[in-house]
């Protein structure tokens, strides 16, 4: 255990957490939303310091990043815990539960990235931020030795602990699970916070790109898809969105996203954004192309990755991209 940033004393040996926007009021031996932030006699803990439940060498496409260093590889980890609850969660047995975890060190982690030749790390699988204390530290000692850090978030954290976090962070992708306050309730969370995460990390100089699981009956309104483009758009139109299809996990039972339903999303979002990908549709080609010339930049065929980029500019046009390579 670490003790907690981001917290208040409150009386009779309350605290409230003010990692992110539930700003949890917890009472003495009790833990807030997200499981692994809790109360020991007045002061909040992070139980799940250096404790990982997941590992893996993924290719970085995985992710999903298509722009940041196509076709290498990342060292993925992952610990419990969450801070919304969504009923279609696919990590939902380490997301909704603590289970059996595996101690580990920065200096470790290091160590099997440097011999994996992963580009560096990635805080991945559960909610990273709820996770704070052991990610900046661990992203401190990577970004020391040259490595990139990346995260893949729900982006529902306060504004000052991610301004904190941000200097250590190269690469960012941010699950846009929908576009109105409606949806997100269900979620037990709220729209705004993660939009301003969305709009900090971009101009704060980290890559971002953005998922939306598309969700039959519940954010497939085109007229809302159209808005959430347009307003990813108003941030930048070269921030990537990914599509994904949805599949029955955890709670839900609802029927998987017909995949001419994923396509006709995907159309639509062209018209506001410069990349557009089908995540997750077996026959769908996923190459990027340059938003002036059209000329192929990186082919994809799953996880195989063919990339023309030397530097972040089409090597046809001359064009600057929103690539880091």
């Amino acid at each position: 255990m670490k003790e907690a940033r981001f917290y208040e004393p409150r009386e009779n040996n309350s605290v409230r957490c003010v990692l992110c926007p539930h700003e949890c009021l917890i009472n003495n031996g009790k833990h807030g939303i997200c499981l692994i932030r809790k109360n020991i006699n007045g002061k909040l803990f992070q139980t799940a310091y250096g404790e990982i439940s997941a590992l893996a060498l993924d290719p970085i496409e995985k992710k999903p990043l298509y722009h940041f260093h196509p076709g290498s590889s990342v060292l993925s980890i992952g610990t419990n815990g969450c801070n919304f609850r969504c009923d279609f969660c696919q990590n939902w047995h380490i997301s909704t539960a603590e289970t059996p975890r595996q101690k580990t060190t920065a200096a470790e982690l290091l160590k099997m990235a440097e011999q994996s030749e992963s580009i560096g790390i990635a805080f991945t699988y559960n909610e990273p931020t709820i996770w704070y204390e052991f990610v900046s530290d661990c992203a401190a000692d990577f970004k020391k030795q040259g490595l990139k850090n990346v995260i893949v978030s729900n982006g529902y954290i306060n504004k000052e602990p991610l301004r904190e976090l941000i200097p250590l962070i190269d690469a960012a992708n941010i699950d846009l699970k929908g576009f109105t306050e409606g949806f997100y309730k269900e979620t037990l969370g709220s729209l705004e916070p993660v939009k301003n995460t969305i709009r900090t990390l971009y101009e704060s100089g980290v890559s971002v790109e953005v998922t939306n699981l598309i969700i039959p009956t519940k954010n497939d309104d085109e007229e809302t898809f159209l808005s959430m483009c347009g307003w990813l758009a108003s941030v930048s139109p070269d921030i990537p969105l990914h599509l994904s299809a949805y599949f029955p996990a955890y709670k839900s039972a609802i029927l998987p996203t017909e995949p001419e339903t994923v396509i006709k999303m995907k159309e639509i979002a062209e018209k506001h954004l410069n990349y557009v990908y089908a995540g997750n549709l077996r026959h769908e080609k996923n190459d990027s192309l340059c938003p002036h010339c059209k000329a192929v930049l990186v082919k994809r065929n799953g996880y195989e990755v063919k990339s023309y980029l030397k530097t972040n500019r089409c090597p046809e046009c001359g064009k600057q991209l929103y690539f880091c390579v």
